[in-house]
C-alpha cells in the first residue's frame, strides 16, 4: 500500500521485477482505492494517477481569531434557527462546562493560564481547544469542545458505534453522514498524590446512509467521569464515586451501578489485564430514554466534575514526594498513554475521520515512563494500586 501521495500521484517501479502476484494497490488521502494486476514484467514504468475531487471525511480547520457565538449551522440552530434544538442546547452546554472546569483549574493553579485555540471548518462546526501546560499544579491540562459534522466510512461508523454496526450484518460499504459534539478533558497534575481526571460528554447522530436515503436518524449520548490516581487515598476514591453515585441517583439508582461497571470494563487494557484507573462512571450508545432526560443527565454529569475533582486537588497537590514517587507516577501515566492509543473509542474515531490531531491527543501527558518488567514490592503503596486496577472495587 502506498499512502500519504497528492490526488495527483506518480511513482515508478523498478525495471525487472518479477511477475507480481498480487493486485498492487494505491490509496490516496482522500481514501479512493485504484488497484493494479501485472502478468508481465515491468521495466522502467510510471503511472500516473487522477482521482476525482472528493471530500475529505471531515473538512479541514481553519483558525479563527475570536469565540463564534454557536458552531451550528443555520439549519441545526445556528443564529439565524430557533435555538431550542438538542444540538443546540447540547453545544451551549459543553461551551459552560468547559468555562467553569477551565476557571478552576486556574484558580487551582494559582497563576497559569489556558492557551486557547479557536478552529472552524467551511462546511459548518468547529471548536475551541484550551490547553495548561508546565503551571505550578499542572503538568498538562486540556479542555476541549467541538461541533462536528462530516461523513464517516464504515470502519469509523464501527468505532463509533460498534454495536449497532455489528448488529447488521449487512452493513454496506456506504459514507455515513454524522453530527457530533462534545467537551472533553484529560487534567495530568504534577504531584503524583494528586490523580488525573477524565472527562468527556456527547452528543452524536447518524443521517440516512446514502444508499439508505429515508432511512430513520440515530442518534445517542455518551459519556463519563474516572480518576486515575497514582497512590490510593481512600477518602479522595470515596469522595469521587459519591458525587457520581449522587448524580446517576438523580435520574435513575441503577444508573450508577450500570455504568460504574460499564467504566471498570472499558478502560481496560487488556495486554496489561488491568484498568487504567479506578474508575467513575462510563456510558455509550445511549438512547434507550427520552432525549430530554438524557441531555439533562449529561449536563448535571458534566456540572458535577468540578465537585467531584477540585477538592481532592485542593488536599494533594502540595503534599512532599521523592523521586520513586515520581516514577511510579510515571509507569502509571505509561500505561495511561497506551489504553489511550491502543483502545480508546475516541481516539480511533478522530484518527479514522481525519480529525484535529492536536486536539485528538491532548489527552496524552508531557511525560511517561516504561520499564522492562516493573514489578512493584507485594504490600507496597504502588502494589496496592495496581491490585485495585486489576481487582476493581465498589467504594460507594
Amino acid at each position: 500500500m502506498i499512502s500519504s501521495l497528492p490526488s495527483t500521484s506518480t511513482f515508478q517501479l523498478p525495471t525487472s521485477i518479477p511477475p507480481p502476484t498480487k493486485t498492487l494497490t494505491l490509496i490516496t488521502p482522500n481514501s479512493i482505492s485504484h488497484q493494479f494486476t501485472c502478468k508481465k514484467p515491468i521495466k522502467n514504468t510510471s503511472f500516473k494517477i487522477q482521482s476525482s475531487p472528493s471530500s475529505h471525511m471531515i473538512e479541514k480547520e481553519t483558525a479563527e481569531t475570536h469565540r463564534p457565538d454557536t458552531f451550528l449551522r443555520d439549519s441545526d440552530g445556528g443564529p439565524s434557527t430557533e435555538a431550542g434544538s438538542i444540538r443546540a442546547r447540547f453545544e451551549k452546554m459543553i461551551r459552560e462546562a468547559q468555562d467553569s472546569v477551565c476557571a478552576a483549574i486556574e484558580a487551582a493553579d494559582g497563576g497559569a493560564k489556558f492557551k486557547e485555540d479557536v478552529w472552524s471548518r467551511p462546511g459548518g462546526g468547529g471548536g475551541i481547544s484550551r490547553v495548561l501546560q508546565d503551571g505550578a499544579v499542572w503538568e498538562k491540562a486540556g479542555v476541549n469542545v467541538s461541533v462536528v459534522y462530516g461523513v464517516m466510512p464504515p470502519e469509523a461508523y464501527r468505532a463509533a458505534n460498534p454495536a449497532n454496526a455489528a448488529e447488521n450484518g449487512n452493513f454496506k460499504p456506504e459514507p455515513v453522514p454524522f453530527f457530533a459534539a462534545g467537551v472533553s478533558s484529560v487534567l495530568h497534575p504534577k504531584n503524583p498524590f494528586a490523580p488525573t481526571l477524565h472527562f468527556n460528554y456527547r452528543y452524536f447522530e447518524t443521517d440516512a446512509r446514502k444508499d439508505a436515503p429515508g432511512a430513520p436518524r440515530s442518534w445517542w449520548f455518551g459519556g463519563g467521569t474516572d480518576l486515575t490516581p497514582a497512590y490510593i487515598f481512600e477518602e479522595d476514591v470515596k469522595h469521587f464515586h459519591t458525587v457520581q453515585k449522587n448524580a446517576c441517583d438523580k435520574f435513575d439508582p441503577s444508573f450508577y451501578p450500570r455504568f460504574k461497571k460499564w467504566c471498570d470494563d472499558y478502560f481496560y487494557i487488556k495486554h496489561r489485564n488491568e484498568r487504567r484507573g479506578l474508575g467513575g462512571i462510563f456510558f455509550d450508545d445511549l438512547n434507550d430514554y427520552d432525549q430530554e432526560m438524557l441531555l439533562s443527565f449529561a449536563t448535571e454529569c458534566a456540572n458535577s466534575v468540578v465537585d467531584a475533582y477540585i477538592p481532592i486537588i485542593e488536599r494533594r497537590k502540595d503534599t512532599p514526594f521523592t523521586d520513586k514517587h515520581k516514577a511510579w507516577q510515571q509507569l502509571r501515566r505509561g500505561r495511561y498513554v497506551e489504553f489511550n492509543l491502543v483502545y480508546d473509542r475516541g481516539t480511533t474515531f478522530g484518527l479514522k475521520t481525519g480529525g484535529r490531531i492536536e486536539s485528538i491527543l491532548v489527552s496524552l501527558p508531557l511525560t511517561a515512563r516504561w520499564e522492562y518488567d516493573h514489578q512493584p514490592e507485594e504490600g507496597s503503596e504502588e502494589w496496592k494500586l495496581l491490585d485495585a486496577c486489576i481487582n476493581p472495587k465498589e467504594w460507594v
